[in-house]
């Protein structure tokens, strides 16, 4: 799909520069791939607060240790 924008002429020289005057939509649809992705990843980020109790865990009493034993449990884990 054609989409027209506006960007300043520093921002497409620079962008020409980078990675030349053929390969900007290329460009431009990764990075705004890019960045929706991340939006996506801090909307879930955000979503997800507070919905875990604060008390009631295995890692409660010794965070470390619990840490320790779930690195030991993991079959994949060298070493």
């Amino acid at each position: 799909m054609r989409v027209h924008i506006n960007l300043e002429s520093r921002l497409v020289a620079q962008l020409d520069r980078r990675v030349g005057k053929r390969k900007r939509s290329s460009f431009i649809a990764a990075t705004v791939r890019r960045a929706l992705e991340d939006q996506r990843r801090w909307d879930d980020i955000l979503g997800a607060l507070g919905k875990i109790s604060d008390i009631g865990h295995d890692w409660d009493r010794d965070p470390a240790a619990w840490v320790r034993q779930q690195r030991r449990l993991d079959p994949r884990r060298i070493g």
